[in-house]
């Protein structure tokens, strides 16, 4: 009686543990195969809403054919593409029974586009409503929207989880096109506005700006530090760094690829920079909590504040602290404090009795001032033409740990895949 106890207890765990595996969805994978979505499934790739998507809990993605998604990108900018395909996207459940159940024949709900913080007032609701015929149609919020975007079929449900639904047309109201584009933008004006004056000066003082510039055209995501950011008491004193390590520390704020918030929330493992030189060097790990994003760089963590700029294959993020890589700053990111009076300088210890030699005062005191930087002030532009290529910094001790830290995940991981595989075999056989 006992074992069948257990045996009971353990069918259910392997039930349980499938069953939060089955609940992750990919909504791209659920398009895969079906070709009057290929348009549409290629554009929630490129802009990364698919990331987006993938990260709810429970949302109703409404599809258009290729044809009605022809008609929508034909004079827009992918920045724009991405916010039609976020009004889109409904963070509630709606399958085809609820839509034609609806309370008082209509309902409002929010969708991705609302969380940007990009719509006025609640311009990023989606009004659902039941019309006569049994037709079920979806306006913009804003007064006087029109429905012209009507239910057609069911795609795909995923019951609480997932709904896929394919309807006639996109839900635009006036203003939501016209977002700032990468190609219009004026990087260095756009960081200013958004009070990240000193980082801009950095980096067009050091000449990065040009490396920036080109990564655009192709692939990159900024990571800019607020004012603020360089007033921090702990921030070690920049203006000693020399020119190639200037220009390493600012490549290290910007991805040789595009990575939008919700991009980064799913990401995982370390991320190379445009200061990685390989064997893992100057490379970002992201840690995720609910909403908020933050990045560890080994020294220290920056929380991802704001998005300033997002146009495929470009997105401009700002940082509540500078980025501080641990081949530069190693374990000590805070400056010493400044130098005290003399008498706070290690004298030569007496020479003990026995034969052995006294340590050298010289070499005692050498070792004392290493350790030390002067104190914080604003950093200044490099007086001589910076190397355009990152330092190669030591692997020493931090290389080690990373190994060891990569390793570990390595070990844990495999070690439940085992648990999760022994524990589906006793089930098999006790079935």
């Amino acid at each position: 009686m006992a074992a069948s106890h257990r045996h009971h207890h353990l069918v259910l765990l392997v039930l349980s543990l499938v069953a939060s595996i089955a609940s992750a969805h990919n909504i791209t994978a659920v398009l895969d195969g079906m070709p009057e979505y290929t348009l549409y499934n290629s554009y929630l790739s490129q802009t990364k809403v698919c990331d987006e998507i993938n990260s709810r809990d429970s949302v109703t993605v409404l599809v258009l054919t290729n044809g009605a998604m022809s008609s929508l990108v034909a004079n827009l900018s992918l920045a724009d593409i991405k916010n039609a395909l976020r009004l889109l996207t409904l963070l509630d459940y709606f399958d085809e029974k609820k839509l034609h159940s609806l309370g008082s024949g209509s309902e409002l709900t929010t969708s991705l586009y609302q969380t940007t913080g990009e719509a006025a007032g609640n311009m990023g609701h989606v009004n659902i409503t039941d019309l006569r015929g049994g037709k079920v149609a979806f306006a913009s919020a804003a007064p006087g929207a029109k429905f012209q975007s009507t239910y057609t079929k069911r795609i795909k449900e995923f019951p609480s989880n997932l709904s896929v639904l394919e309807v006639s047309d996109p839900i635009t109201f006036p203003g939501l096109f016209g977002s700032p584009s990468a190609a219009s933008a004026n990087l260095t004006g756009l960081l200013e506005k958004a009070g990240c004056k000193q980082f801009a000066r950095l980096v067009v003082s050091s000449g990065v700006i040009k490396m920036y510039q080109v990564a655009m055209d192709k692939a990159l995501t900024l990571f800019a530090p607020n004012d603020d950011a360089f007033q921090a008491k702990d921030l070690p004193d920049l203006s000693k760094l020399t020119s190639a390590d200037l220009v390493t520390l600012l490549q290290y704020h910007a991805l040789p690829q595009y990575a939008p918030k919700a991009s980064l929330k799913v990401t995982k493992g370390d991320i190379p920079t445009l200061a990685s030189t390989g064997a893992g060097k100057y490379d970002l790990s992201v840690v995720s909590k609910g909403d908020e994003v933050s990045l560890d760089t080994g020294v220290d963590k920056s929380r991802v504040a704001s998005t300033l700029l997002d146009d495929t294959p470009t997105v401009v993020h700002t940082v509540d602290s500078v980025l501080l890589p641990a081949e530069l700053f190693g374990g000590a990111p805070s400056p010493a404090p400044a130098p005290g009076p003399a008498g706070d300088v290690p004298a030569a210890a007496p020479a003990p009795e026995a034969s052995a030699p006294a340590p050298a005062p010289k070499a005692a005191g050498k070792k004392k001032k290493k350790g030390k930087s002067a104190a914080h002030s604003p950093p200044a532009p490099p007086a001589d033409s910076p190397d355009m290529a990152p330092a190669d910094a030591p692997a020493g001790d931090e290389a080690d740990k990373a190994d060891t830290k990569k390793n570990g995940a390595t070990e844990v991981a495999m070690t439940f895949a085992a648990t999760v595989a022994s524990f589906a075999l006793a089930a098999a056989s006790f079935c």
